[in-house]
């Protein structure tokens, strides 16, 4: 065990909660959604753009942090 462990391991465990929080994000902005439309369907379309954009900041986030990391690992 060299005296960079620790920081890989920082990566790897920022980089693994950045996707789960994405993920479940994600998931609660498509279960919204799809009860929205459930609600309304004739709102459907707006529903629809509405997820998608918050989608696409979400995973825009989780890039970041992504990269963040991997900056982190390299440079340790």
């Amino acid at each position: 065990m060299n005296q960079y462990s620790l920081g890989y391991f920082a990566a790897a465990i920022g980089a693994g909660l950045a996707v789960i929080g994405a993920g479940f994000g994600i998931g609660k902005i498509g279960a919204a959604a799809m009860e929205g439309t459930a609600r309304q369907p004739a709102a459907g379309g707006d529903i629809r753009t509405s997820m998608i954009i918050a989608a696409a900041l979400i995973e825009g986030v989780t890039l970041f942090a992504e990269v963040v990391c991997i900056i982190l690992a390299v440079k340790v």
